[in-house]
C-alpha cells in the first residue's frame, strides 16, 4: 500500500443536472442534488484513499456547516486529516455545478470570497507521493524539498502564476489542453499531431520534466523513448465532466506508483476519468480499481 500526500483546494459541490442548459430569466426544476466533497487535490485523494491508499490531505477549509460537512465525509473516506484544516478567516468554497445531460457539459458558479493557506504544518510522514493543485504553493514546495524521492505530480489545470511556479519542480506536470494551449500559445487539434507536438516540447522545454497533456475524451498525449504517443481513452456517455481530470490524476499517481509504465499509466487513468463522467458528482462517480482493471483489458489498445 502507497502512501500519498495531497496538497490543494479543497470545496463543496452542489452538482444538480439538468436537461438542457438553462435559458435566461427562466425556470428549471430538477429532480434531485448531488452534494460531496471536491477540490482537484480532495478529489483525487477520495480515488486513492477508495483505492486503499494511506491519504493524507493538506488543505484549509472556513470553520463553518460546509467545512464541517467535508471534515466529517473524508473522515468517514479513511483519509487522514493530521494537515487538515479548518480557519475562521474565510467560508468554505461551495461550488453549484449545472451537468447538462444533453452534452456532457458543466457550467460551475463557484463562492470564494477569500483565499487562505495552510499554516504552520510540520510533516510527520514520509510521502511514497505527492500530489498538488497548485493552490498551497509554499506547503508544496516544503514537501518537494523535504521528500526530494517522493513521486510528485502537479496538476496544471489552468495558467495560474504558482502553478508555473511549481512546474518545473515536480515529476510529473500533467497539463491540461487548456494549460498547454495557453502556457505555449499553440493552438492544439488532438487530431493534429504537429500541434500536439509542438506544444509537449514547449513545455519540455520550459520545465525539463515528464509532460502529459490531458485532452478530454481524446485521451492524453505525451513522449517517451520511443516517440510520441496520443494514448485513447474510453468512449462512453458523459453525464458529468466536472473533476474527471482530478480523477485521472489520482489514478495517474497510483499505477505509476505500482511500477506501470508510462503509458500504461496513462491509459488506466484516462478509463478512470472516464468512467468518472458517467455518474453525477464526482467523489461519488470513482470507479473501483478492480472496473479500471477489467474494462482496460477489455479495450487494450497498448
Amino acid at each position: 500500500m502507497g502512501r500519498v500526500l495531497c496538497i490543494g483546494h479543497t470545496a463543496y459541490d452542489v452538482t444538480m443536472p439538468v436537461a438542457s442548459y438553462p435559458k435566461e430569466n427562466s425556470k428549471v426544476r430538477i429532480g434531485k442534488t448531488v452534494s460531496c466533497s471536491g477540490g482537484a487535490a480532495t478529489n483525487a485523494g477520495i480515488l486513492l484513499a477508495r483505492w486503499n491508499y494511506d491519504t493524507y490531505l493538506a488543505s484549509v477549509v472556513g470553520n463553518d456547516y460546509y467545512g464541517e460537512k467535508i471534515k466529517e465525509e473524508l473522515l468517514h473516506l479513511g483519509i487522514h486529516l493530521d494537515y487538515f484544516q479548518m480557519s475562521n478567516e474565510f467560508d468554505t468554497t461551495t461550488s453549484y455545478i449545472l451537468a447538462n445531460q444533453q452534452n456532457g457539459s458543466r457550467t460551475i458558479i463557484v463562492t470564494r470570497n477569500k483565499i487562505t493557506e495552510v499554516k504552520d504544518v510540520e510533516f510527520s510522514i514520509t510521502p511514497d507521493i505527492i500530489i498538488a493543485d497548485g493552490e498551497e504553493p509554499t506547503l508544496t514546495l516544503k514537501a518537494l524539498q523535504q521528500f526530494p524521492n517522493a513521486i510528485s505530480i502537479l496538476d496544471a489545470g489552468n495558467l495560474k502564476p504558482n502553478i508555473v511556479r511549481l512546474a518545473d519542480k515536480v515529476k510529473y506536470c500533467i497539463a491540461s489542453q487548456d494549460f498547454a494551449e495557453e502556457y505555449s500559445k499553440i493552438t492544439i487539434d488532438p487530431n493534429n499531431m504537429e500541434s500536439l507536438q509542438k506544444s509537449y516540447e514547449y513545455l519540455k522545454e520550459a520545465f525539463h520534466n515528464e509532460i502529459i497533456i490531458t485532452l478530454g475524451e481524446y485521451g492524453s498525449f505525451t513522449k517517451d523513448e520511443t516517440g510520441y504517443h496520443l494514448v485513447p481513452s474510453l468512449k462512453v456517455q458523459a453525464v458529468d465532466t466536472t473533476g474527471s481530470g482530478d480523477i485521472y490524476h489520482g489514478a495517474f499517481a497510483y499505477f505509476i506508483n505500482e511500477g506501470y509504465s508510462l503509458l500504461e499509466t496513462m491509459y488506466y487513468a484516462n478509463i478512470t476519468g472516464a468512467i468518472a463522467a458517467t455518474g453525477l458528482g464526482r467523489s461519488n462517480s470513482i470507479p473501483s480499481l478492480q472496473e479500471v482493471l477489467t474494462r482496460g483489458k477489455e479495450n487494450a489498445s497498448l
